[in-house]
């Protein structure tokens, strides 16, 4: 029995039984496909509803598109070429500090890192060797092109260090040397109208020279490396290594190493400033091989037919590159081949970063501008023409 068509409506939900009780009464009307068109059209409904489209949350509008996925060539890869065509063109800065006690090899180990002369003893006239009373910080730069590529080289070297009979505190002048070179260079960055490149003359890299006498560290070592340390990336190097037997060597590297340790005295590369797993696996061999046992010189001897820098002895002839005869390839190749990009990256978001932090922490409880910077001890520094080293 079908409802009376007071219960039906226009609709489209009652349309099957208005078209089935109009096909009994004899009425001529539309087949009913419309019923077949609503339910085909639910289906549909009922599809997208159980496959929405994929939509992304704020969490995931970052997306990785790769070559593969893209329609063809876009050419993100020629950034590389301009990044080379532009340091090529303006060059590139590296500050590197030499510390140790007279007669260690300093200069010439700098001339060997460089093959040329860039040392002040090298490329200073009538050069008198002599011991200075006090730390007196000298640098030397020079304008280095291989390849077309540029580098300004500055050496500092601190003649003094650790020669007097009382060296209490003889590593003030370093430490006021390094902040004064982040002072100047904060100053720049907070000028109003900056300069378009400000000068680098912050220390990238210190080298600390320690005697070959097979023991432990001094005193005088353990003080210096921990307060520089803290603001300089530091590379110890055992000098002079052909002194000592090759059981002497590995006995000596042992005990610096753990007296670094003992110490907690940071050396670079610090394991804290791995970026990543092959990061710490490169940097875990150089952390095994330091320091770094090396010899230097500048002079070239015949091997085999080969020229090769080397120390000529009545025993033979100890090649300074020779991995077998010492480490000073090694050194060269984390101070020049692998990190020097990565030591200057650590000066300037590291220490010079810790630097500005606490600088501006300071003008911000003293006022707007910055002030006057101190040492230590409280002693307030010397003008910029004063303290001009």
């Amino acid at each position: 029995t079908l409802p009376g068509p007071g219960l039906f409506s226009a609709s489209p939900s009652n349309n099957f039984s208005l078209k089935i009780k109009s096909q009994e009464q004899g009425l001529d009307l539309e087949p009913p496909v419309r019923m077949e068109e609503e339910m085909e059209v639910m289906e549909e409904r009922v599809v997208e509803i159980e496959h929405p489209l994929p939509c992304l949350s704020e969490s995931d509008t970052q997306g990785i598109i790769k070559g593969r996925d893209l329609f063809g060539y876009v050419g993100i890869e020629a950034v590389l070429d301009q990044m080379r065509r532009k340091t090529m063109k303006a060059g590139f800065e590296f500050n590197i500090m030499v510390v140790g006690q007279s007669g260690l090899g300093k200069s010439t180990l700098v001339n060997t890192l460089f093959k040329s002369k860039v040392s002040r003893k090298s490329c200073t006239p009538n050069y008198e060797e002599k011991i200075s009373k006090t730390v007196h910080l000298q640098s030397v730069s020079h304008i280095i092109e291989e390849k077309g590529v540029k580098m300004k080289l500055t050496v500092i070297d601190t003649p003094g260090f650790g020669d007097q009979i009382n060296n209490e505190n003889c590593w003030e002048p370093i430490v006021k040397y390094v902040n004064e070179q982040y002072e100047k260079y904060l100053k720049e960055e907070l000028n109003v109208n900056r300069k378009r490149r400000i000068p680098d003359t912050r220390v990238h890299c210190c080298v600390y020279f320690l005697p070959a006498t097979g023991h432990w560290l001094r005193p005088i070592d353990v003080e210096f490396m921990r307060r520089l340390g803290k603001i300089v990336s530091i590379v110890p190097v055992i000098a002079k290594a052909d002194t000592l037997t090759l059981e002497e060597r590995l006995e000596f590297k042992q005990r610096i190493r753990q007296d670094l340790q003992a110490n907690g005295i940071r050396v670079y590369p610090q394991k804290e400033y791995d970026e990543d797993a092959e990061d710490r696996i490169l940097n875990d061999k150089i952390r095994e091989n330091i320091p770094f046992a090396v010899v230097g010189t500048d002079k070239e001897h015949q091997v085999n037919g080969n020229k090769v820098l080397g120390r000529k002895t009545k025993w033979g002839i100890i090649e300074v590159e020779n991995v077998a005869h010492c480490e000073f390839a090694l050194l060269r190749d984390l101070l020049i081949r692998s990190h020097l990009q990565d030591l200057k990256d650590v000066t300037h978001n590291i220490h010079y970063e810790t630097y500005r932090v606490k600088r501006l922490n300071e003008s911000n409880a003293n006022g707007l501008a910055l002030s006057p910077l101190t040492l230590e001890n409280g002693t307030l520094e010397k003008s910029d023409a004063e303290s001009h080293l």
